[in-house]
């Protein structure tokens, strides 16, 4: 399960990510600024995970279609 996480489902964001990571790393390194470091390693498993600030699961909500697709009705009061 892991290793497909790893392995499969490149793209083009995943490799942005991925790179910019790195570069966060390399530069934390080069200042010697430990906070940097980490929050660089952080962004660089996050691609190699292919997680994100939601998880695995995505963001998406989940949609219940207890109307059945017909408009509720909105009553509005005045506000004086």
């Amino acid at each position: 399960m892991m290793k497909q996480a790893i392995f499969k489902n490149w793209n083009f964001m995943r490799l942005l990510r991925l790179g910019l990571g790195i570069i966060v790393v390399v530069q934390s390194v080069l200042m010697k600024d430990t906070t940097m470091g980490i929050l660089g390693i952080l962004f660089t498993a996050l691609p190699v995970f292919n997680i994100g600030c939601c998880g695995a699961g995505g963001c998406a909500g989940t949609f219940s279609k207890e109307n059945n697709g017909k408009p509720e009705d909105i009553s509005y009061e005045e506000v004086k």
